[in-house]
């Protein structure tokens, strides 16, 4: 009887104190990223006279602590009080744009690559902390709902960010759009301080060795589960189909529609739109949908989106279609998120997400740099259509998940 009048009597989910903390946290960091990608993108292309090896640095600068740090971030994350963690990373962060700012003022330009990549290597260590602590403050029913937020809030400033970023630039310029970044991510740690106190939780004595044991308990974690198994397998196609769509959504845009290269802004913006919507529609029916069928309607319904797009000539068609799979792709991000989480002890919450993360990143980032090998190749409606058969097959491999419980659910 206890349990069941707890349960009734649970906060809602905007009354929890930490999800308004950690959105908060994340609309400071959101614009402060947005601005400093848009002001760095701006100011290389400038500088170098739009040099396709420096502005592709970029890129690389992002991506590429996920595949070195991802693992050992992950691992920390279960180590170090996750709140503590967060706090420091971002405090860590500004520094680090500030001394990078210095170095650029007195005319190193090439420095602005720093800035990025310092981030994204606190990053590693930062979001597995946030994946425990949701893990911990928010109620299992309400694991979908809170993830299907985060997924709105990135929609937003997918819509709103590179708008944000450019005018920062055009109108102040490069320094002072890295000083707002250095300035969100301080105000950033200083709303992490409302979050709840760490809870205490007695660990064993360091040991000899102890950081690759826990560092190897992850990826045995993940492989000894089936669910979590067939998750990685999917985020690896997913990665990969979403990979090859992006780097070549230059050319439907050129080849297939017959339009400017300026015209592929408009297919983001309805799709970043139809992201949002689609956002708020998964906050709102989560309950009633479990993961891995949602999931599963995400990679189908990609699949198809996706071929047609290859395959379409017609503007109107191509834009209902985008907005169609953008409306659907928050289904994938918030299925494997939720199911991520779900299927976690707690103890391992972020090694998993350090096992994890890297499987969508690399293989994105593997595609998307064949992509341009496979134009010279085939035709974009075949790349476009085996894009769309990644997508069904990743589909079709959630299916065996289905009869699956998450423990707590199979527990109680």
């Amino acid at each position: 009887m206890t349990t069941q009048s707890s349960a009734v009597k649970a906060p809602s989910l905007f009354g929890n104190r930490f999800l308004q903390t950690i959105l908060m946290s994340n609309v400071l960091l959101q614009i402060g990223i947005w601005v400093r990608n848009f002001a760095i993108l701006l100011y290389v292309a400038d500088v170098t006279d739009k040099d396709p090896y420096a502005i592709s640095l970029i890129s690389v600068a992002e991506f590429a602590p996920i595949f070195v740090f991802s693992f050992i971030g992950g691992t920390f994350a279960d180590r170090w009080r996750p709140k503590r963690t967060m706090i420091w990373c971002d405090l860590l962060s500004a520094v680090s744009v500030f001394v990078v700012l210095l170095t650029i003022h007195y005319g190193s330009w090439q420095s602005v690559y720093l800035v990025t990549f310092i981030s994204a290597i606190l990053s590693q260590f930062s979001q597995p902390s946030g994946m425990r602590l949701f893990k911990q403050h928010v109620p299992e029913a309400q694991l979908q709902q809170g993830m299907a937020m985060f997924q709105s809030l990135m929609a937003i400033f997918m819509v709103l960010g590179p708008m944000l970023g450019t005018f920062a630039f055009s109108t102040f310029g490069l320094e002072i759009s890295i000083a707002v970044m250095g300035v969100a991510f301080l105000l950033s740690a200083l709303v992490l301080v409302r979050l709840p106190k760490d809870k205490e939780e007695p660990r064993p004595a360091a040991e000899k060795g102890q950081f690759r044991k826990e560092l190897s308990e992850g990826f045995r974690y993940v492989w000894k589960s089936p669910v979590l198994r067939t998750l990685g397998a999917v985020f690896m196609l997913a990665g990969l189909a979403v990979g090859i769509a992006q780097a070549l959504g230059l050319f439907i845009v050129t080849d297939r529609l017959g339009k400017p290269e300026d015209f592929l802004q408009y297919i983001l913006m309805v799709n970043g739109a139809a992201m949002l919507v689609g956002g708020g529609l998964v906050a709102a029916f989560a309950k009633k949908v479990p993961a891995p069928l949602l999931l599963a309607i995400g990679m189908l319904v990609s699949a198809l989106c996706t071929v047609i797009v290859g395959y379409s000539t017609n503007v109107p068609l191509t834009l209902v279609v985008q907005f169609l799979n953008g409306l659907v792709f928050p289904c994938i991000h918030i299925g494997i998120s939720t199911m991520m989480l779900k299927w976690s002890d707690p103890s391992i919450v972020g090694r998993v997400n350090g096992v994890m993360s890297p499987m969508f990143a690399g293989m994105m980032v593997i595609s998307m740099s064949f992509a341009g090998a496979l134009k010279d190749a085939f035709s974009l409606v075949s790349i476009y259509t085996g894009s769309g058969v990644l997508f069904l097959i990743g589909a079709l491999a959630m299916l065996p998940t289905m009869r699956h419980r998450a423990p707590e659910l199979a527990q109680s």
